[in-house]
């Protein structure tokens, strides 16, 4: 029935969750037995009171329900060994609970202590010039354009319409799997629609950020690319896409799913649409859908000339303001905007009136979301956790320690971060040669990109990719896709600081640390991103982060150098 889809073997794993272990009270019992019998004359009166009183009840039939009474007494004469601080204030007891190490935002206290061992440091070796150990990994080449230049396309079973929502590498994640669905279903794609999403709140289409004649040129032997819809097929549809039948497809949908009710339908109808269009396609699929994704992904999407332009220009001028260090520089992603603290449900520095606008950013972003029956937020589990957003300041203090010196060029790709002034200050102190693409880019070149926050990203997109070091703080997409891209380019290696947040918690909570012992975590913490640098992709993983071995190919022979001032296309 399918003959005329491109599906090779799909595999599919399923795997059963572990079995709950079974607690055995009669264990429990003899430890707790184990327990009273031991200590002899080293127990105190209220110790000895509380051994006779046990076993007294023990005696009993109603040991299960004074049990546990019992228990809780024990425990409350111990609580100071268990995180809890027991005062006696004029014969009255006062349990205060103590909070968690890491728990607490205490980083400003930490760089109070540090900073005068940062200045005092002579520049030596900066970390920038020997960050990555080459000797390690093994090189890989690209190698996603495998197509046959004359091969001829077998004939279209109809148009696929999909709708990319998001910011600019949501949209981009969309548009790479629309292309390997196309290909599975031999459908030719209609360049896709971008949806204006209510937090990104860009009106730009497809041709806005990404060169459409490129994109359809690079995929021409491998999938048939439209700007839009025939008129045959519109006069079908009286002129609206929207009559053409939306076909809901369940997130990470696999090959066969797709085969078995998604062809039927467009080779009925001739063309049908898919919205939304995220993550609805699995991440095992045959390798030669795999294949058109990274076709799709590392050669056929580059931005528009308009960005492409501006961002060249702004690559150049970090690379001339870099030559102290060979033209090398620093980027960071940084996620400290007003909207990525709210959501974090992370505590800062700035008391009532931080938290007060927080509720505010969250109400106005996720109405009532946080706000519901049951839901208990925990800032320091969050923050012990790792998921709270790194401030510039610790950015700061984390590169530092790593080896980082102040005649390091960085760059920070970031929207309007929270309270600017007050938080981005400790970072320029210790980085002075800092920029973003407002300092860096004139007011004038960046007109026509303000209120696009996609064409913004996608300059930022840009400048990152061509850094020495990437440093990824908070996770998403636009880091996933960089460190791919970075594998892509770079040999296979992401050349990214993709630090440990929960033992960065930690240690931004102890403000009497000593510099020594801070830069030697550090330098741990860069070692460990080093040896990550290479992954291969796993099962469940995107290649869009991890390319190899799907797009990649092993090289013979040792790797060259890869400069990173390079033009490329993207």
């Amino acid at each position: 029935m399918h003959g005329l889809s491109r599906l090779g073997s799909a595999r599919s794993t399923t795997s059963s969750p572990p079995s709950s272990p079974r607690f055995r009270h009669g264990r429990n019992k003899n430890i707790a037995g184990s327990r009273v019998g031991s200590g002899g004359g080293k127990q105190n009166l209220v110790e000895k009171l509380v051994v006779v009183l046990i076993s007294a009840v023990f005696k009993r039939k109603g040991v299960l329900l004074v049990a546990p009474l019992l228990y809780i007494s024990v425990m409350l004469l111990y609580m100071s060994s268990f995180g809890f601080d027991v005062v006696d204030l004029k014969s009255v007891v006062v349990v205060r609970e103590r909070a968690p190490p890491g728990s607490v935002y205490r980083s400003p206290q930490v760089f109070q202590k540090l900073w005068p061992f940062m200045q005092a440091e002579a520049i030596a070796n900066n970390t920038l010039m020997t960050a990555w150990n080459s000797k390690v990994h093994q090189p890989w080449k690209p190698c996603a354009d495998r197509s046959n230049s004359n091969a001829e396309l077998p004939k279209s079973n109809g148009f696929l319409i999909i709708e990319a929502n998001g910011g600019l590498n949501q949209q981009r994640l969309s548009i790479c799997d629309a292309v390997a669905v196309a290909g599975l279903l031999n459908a030719t794609l209609v360049i896709p629609i971008f949806h204006l999403n209510s937090v990104w709140r860009d009106s730009s289409n497809f041709g806005d950020i990404f060169d459409e004649d490129f994109f359809m040129h690079a995929l021409r032997s491998n999938v048939n690319v439209v700007k839009e819809l025939p008129e045959d097929i519109l006069q079908q549809f009286d002129h609206n896409i929207s009559s053409i039948v939306n076909l809901r497809v369940k997130g990470w949908s696999s090959p066969t799913h797709y085969l078995q009710k998604v062809l039927p339908k467009l080779q009925h109808l001739g063309a049908v649409r898919i919205a939304p269009f995220s993550n609805r396609l699995a991440q095992g699929v045959p390798s030669n859908i795999q294949g058109l994704r990274c076709l799709a992904n590392f050669e056929a999407l580059r931005f528009s000339e308009p960005i492409r332009m501006l961002a060249e220009k702004m690559v150049d001028r970090m690379v001339k303001n870099s030559s102290q260090s060979g033209g090398k520089y620093v980027s960071v992603h940084l996620r400290f905007e007003t909207d990525m603290v709210a959501f974090s449900c992370c505590e800062y520095d700035g008391g009532e009136e931080e938290k007060r606008e927080m509720d505010i950013a969250r109400e106005r972003s996720w109405r009532g979301k946080f706000r519901k029956r049951g839901r208990v937020i925990r800032p320091g589990a969050n923050r012990v956790d790792g998921k709270c957003p790194l401030t510039p300041l610790e950015v700061g203090m984390m590169l530092r320690g790593m080896g980082f010196d102040n005649t390091t060029s960085v760059y920070v790709a970031a929207g309007k971060i929270y309270k600017a002034e007050k938080y981005v200050a400790p970072l320029r102190q210790m980085f002075p040669r800092l920029e973003t693409k407002d300092t860096l880019a004139t007011p004038e070149e960046l007109a026509a990109f303000k209120g696009h926050s996609s064409r913004l990203a996608a300059l930022d997109y840009t400048v990152c990719l061509h850094s020495e070091v990437f440093v990824t703080t908070q996770g998403g997409n636009f880091p996933h896709f960089l460190m791919g891209h970075r594998r892509y380019l770079y040999g296979g290696h992401a050349k990214t600081i993709k630090p440990d947040k929960r033992k960065l918690a930690l240690l931004f909570d102890r403000p009497n640390i000593r510099w020594d012992d801070f830069k030697r975590q550090m330098k741990d913490m860069l070692s460990h991103s080093d040896v990550k640098g290479s992954e291969l992709r796993k099962p469940s993983a995107s290649l869009y982060t991890f390319p190899m071995p799907d797009c990649m190919c092993k090289q013979p022979e040792a790797s060259n150098e890869h400069g990173n001032t390079k033009k490329l296309t993207s």
